[in-house]
């Protein structure tokens, strides 16, 4: 199934879309699409509705986050070994984690808001990983078993706050509108192989990013695995699990940053794509 939320801010609904691409209202069923809802079962219950029967939903449409209520954005760092070589560092031992703030969090369409006098923003397509059961200590054997699907994440980056202000990625990864996530939540059952998903992002029309999942350093069932050792990950919580190459950092002979009025575009196979328009800095966008 292709799960989703739909409508203006503050006002969404949970919504699935059918394999002829429409989109159905699910609000008659579940109330919306929350970690409350993945713990109890949700998924398992909705894959016997007939979608037919679920009243349609007129497009456009807004895409919100896939979870009404993500508790945790997880990051991977440095997990694509080419990604690693373009940004000057060595390939990790382990997994470097860092979290994204919630308020970064946005639909996979909505207007991402540079932060005031940023000159170094930059774009990670990436692979998240979203639970639908509490994870702690778990093997890596039955690791998936606690993944309720799949989504796409723009992991957006400020370069000068993540690398130049005094060590300590998040001040550079969580700022306002730096977490697209979406346009759908893409049940296990639909992707059935998370390590060989095709991946892409343009800006402005200009491919930069082509990659697939297979090229990860640490896989999904890794990663499920290795964070739940050191923290309970939680229904709804989000695992964004790196980029390969080809970010603005990385870009020879000078790196190239976002600047007002560029255009991302970005997808992975099977789990749709996202479309963000940049601004300045911008409170009511933000906030509207």
């Amino acid at each position: 199934m292709k799960l989703l939320r739909f409508g203006p801010k503050g006002a969404e609904k949970p919504g699935l879309m059918g394999a002829d691409g429409v989109i159905r209202d699910l609000s008659g069923v579940l109330p919306d699409l929350t970690s409350a809802q993945l713990a109890a079962g949700a998924i398992a219950r909705l894959s016997d509705i007939d979608p037919s029967r679920l009243p349609v939903v007129e497009q456009p449409v807004r895409y919100a986050p896939v979870v009404a209520d993500i508790g945790k954005l997880i990051c991977v760092g440095l997990n694509y070994s080419d990604h690693a070589a373009e940004s000057g560092m060595a390939v990790p031992a382990e997994p470097v984690l860092f979290t994204k703030a919630t308020s970064a969090i946005i639909g996979c369409n909505d207007a991402v808001v540079l932060p005031r006098g940023s000159v170094k923003s930059d774009w990670e397509v990436e692979l998240g990983v979203v639970i639908g059961k509490r994870a702690r200590y778990v093997d890596e054997t039955n690791a998936l078993d606690y993944v309720a699907g799949y989504c796409v994440v723009n992991d957006l980056s400020e370069r000068e706050y993540q690398l130049e202000r005094g060590g300590q990625w998040d001040k550079g990864k969580g700022c306002d509108t730096f977490g697209p996530v979406g346009p759908w939540l893409v049940t296990t059952d639909e992707v059935p192989d998370p390590q060989n998903l095709d991946m892409w992002l343009e800006v402005n029309g200009k491919r930069y990013q082509t990659g697939n999942t297979r090229t990860m350093v640490f896989g999904v069932a890794h990663l499920v695995s290795y964070i739940s050792r050191f923290m309970t990950l939680q229904p709804g919580d989000v695992i964004s699990t790196g980029t390969p190459p080809g970010v603005g950092l990385g870009q020879k002979p000078d790196p190239v940053y976002l600047e007002p009025g560029d255009r991302m575009r970005l997808g992975i196979e099977g789990l749709g794509e996202q479309e963000q328009t940049v601004h300045a800095w911008n409170e009511a966008l933000i906030d509207g």
